[in-house]
């Protein structure tokens, strides 16, 4: 079973070559002469060319029908009279209107329930713990796409959908016993008196006396083989409604009586004659009193009334794993999922949309290259600008060789900056030693191999590569191209807007006037009028407002007191 934990990211989207794939020539047994048909000829063996046909006239191509005299109007060997259709037939009008009649009926609409694809979370996770540790950046739309490929790696929910006034447009019913959705309760009742019948009810046979008379024939259903009895027979009528309620309910009944056929076949109407000689009761199990019904029509009362609302219940939201998803019980909700996973297979922005969502709970970054094509990384990109931040030589090493060299990747730029130094090794002669090798010993031969093993430098080069990557200066994408993170365009200036100034109008300059006029007029202050500047009191006038008034002088003839 493959889910999304088994999907290796950097292995799926390198080319087909660096995987390990050789794809099969398609063409190998093409000879060329294919959908050729082979000529033959006048003796009708195949290879040989046809001869000319020489009709009666003596002539080639152009002589008598064949089998009849001339067209009517033409020559001998022209031909050319005006061919009239025969009495009763037209140029084929009925003929497109049988076409019209026999076109194949317009598919029923799909069901107002919202499909959503949600990638396995466990899944999400170790792929995340994959981009975290590579360090690479991969395109989101394409990892949603891997994930809708294989139905073991998503599921399926199913939610109802409400109209305008708050009703529910489609109702959503699930089983309780196999979780199977449905779009209504009698079909989801059918489905379980069908499919877990011996979980509530268990059928008992007891033995009848045979119907009485002598029949010869009986009624068979043609499309399910069903034998319903004798036409004369008392219970025809209620058997032929009854499986044509049960299992054809969707054809018309008289188009389902036409399919029955009259058997007289022995054995055929001595299996009636035995099924009728027994009495089939059905006991009812999980309940406090024991209890038989005598058919099938008081079982499903006593279901309804008994566990329905137990067993069957309205969700408002319901989640089906992928693998069941696709063969759902039900036949709309099929189609409907199926016509959702159409949709999405080219373009899942759905899957795309939750599954970015998933990847910010576990800490990564997205970004547009191009400002066209989202990606997921460990980091956003992040300029580096080598002039004003302080960084090591092997730092500066890097970023410049990455800006100078196209398509860079990872091994390119280790091979550049820090070569592996080459082995020399020696093969020796596999012949064992004879008397003719000693006196002309095998020349020995030297092999230069690169070491295996990884260098101080190459350590050094690789944790600073990694240390870019993970703070976003350096963008290794999943092809395994490396780029630097581009200096960002500078933010345009806003101009502030000219200030326009506006020219009075008449209607303006009466309004000013007649508001100058109702203003009332200020209030000319003495303050005002004099200057300030020509306001000078003497020193001496200054002096005796200081000084106190003199006291007031007693009248005469009086002491002082």
């Amino acid at each position: 079973m493959s889910t999304v934990s088994d999907l290796d990211l950097e292995n799926l989207f390198q080319p087909a070559w660096a995987q390990g794939k050789s794809e099969a020539n398609r063409f190998e047994k093409f000879t060329g002469n294919e959908g050729v048909k082979p000529e033959r000829s006048f003796s009708g063996k195949p290879g040989e060319r046809r001869a000319p046909r020489r009709d009666a006239g003596g002539g080639f191509g152009g002589g008598e029908r064949r089998g009849g005299p001339p067209r009517a109007g033409g020559s001998k060997f022209g031909g050319g009279g005006d061919r009239k259709p025969a009495q009763g037939f037209s140029r084929g009008g009925d003929r497109r209107d049988d076409r019209r009649d026999q076109r194949p009926p317009a598919p029923a609409p799909l069901p107002e329930i919202a499909v959503s694809f949600i990638p396995d979370e466990k899944g999400v996770e170790q792929l995340a713990r994959q981009i975290k540790v590579t360090g690479r950046a991969y395109p989101l739309f394409q990892i949603a796409q891997l994930i809708l490929q294989k139905p073991e790696r998503y599921s399926v929910t199913l939610g109802v959908k409400k109209k305008s006034d708050g009703t529910v447009a489609q109702q959503l019913f699930v089983c309780a016993l196999d979780d199977s959705p449905w779009l209504a309760e009698d079909d989801a009742v059918a489905h379980v008196l069908k499919n877990h019948f011996a979980t509530f009810y268990t059928a008992e046979r007891t033995q009848t006396e045979p119907p009485k008379g002598v029949y010869t024939f009986v009624a068979q259903c043609g499309v399910s083989g069903v034998i319903l009895g004798p036409p004369n027979h008392h219970d025809y009528q209620n058997q032929l409604r009854k499986l044509h309620a049960e299992r054809f309910s969707r054809m018309p009944f008289d188009l389902f009586k036409e399919r029955v056929k009259i058997v007289k076949d022995e054995a055929v109407v001595k299996k009636w004659v035995e099924d009728q000689s027994f009495k089939t009761e059905y006991v009812c199990l999980n309940v406090a009193e024991p209890l038989k019904l005598p058919s099938l029509e008081e079982v499903e009362k006593h279901f309804r009334a008994t566990h329905k609302d137990s067993i069957i219940k309205a969700v408002d939201t319901h989640t089906v794993a992928g693998v069941p998803s696709r063969a759902l019980k039900c036949g709309d909700l099929q189609r409907l999922v199926r016509s959702e996973w159409e949709g999405q297979k080219y373009f899942p922005l759905v899957l795309a949309t939750k599954l970015s969502q998933q990847f910010v709970g576990h800490g990564l970054q997205f970004f547009k290259v191009n400002k066209t094509i989202t990606h997921v990384a460990v980091a956003r990109p992040q300029f580096l600008d080598l002039e004003s931040t302080p960084v090591s030589s092997n730092i500066k090493r890097i970023v410049e060789f990455i800006n100078g060299n196209a398509k860079c990747t990872r091994r390119k730029l280790v091979e550049a900056l820090a070569p592996s130094p080459t082995v020399i090794a020696i093969k020796q002669p596999t012949a064992e030693p004879t008397a003719a090798t000693d006196a002309a010993a095998a020349p020995v031969v030297a092999e230069a191999k690169p070491a295996e093993t990884t260098t101080p430098e190459q350590t050094a080069i690789i944790v600073d590569l990694h240390w870019l990557i993970h703070q976003g200066h350096v963008l290794e994408f999943a092809d395994g191209r490396m780029e630097t993170a581009k200096k960002p365009a500078p933010k345009p200036v806003k101009q502030p807007k000219p200030v326009v100034e506006k020219t009075p109008t008449a209607e303006t300059e009466n309004t000013l006037a007649e508001v100058t006029a109702e203003a009332p007029a200020p209030v000319a202050t003495a303050a005002a009028e004099t200057p300030v500047a020509a306001v000078e009191t003497p020193a001496a006038e200054v002096a005796a407002a200081a000084e106190p008034a003199p006291a007031p002088s007693a009248e005469p003839g009086t002491a002082p007191a």
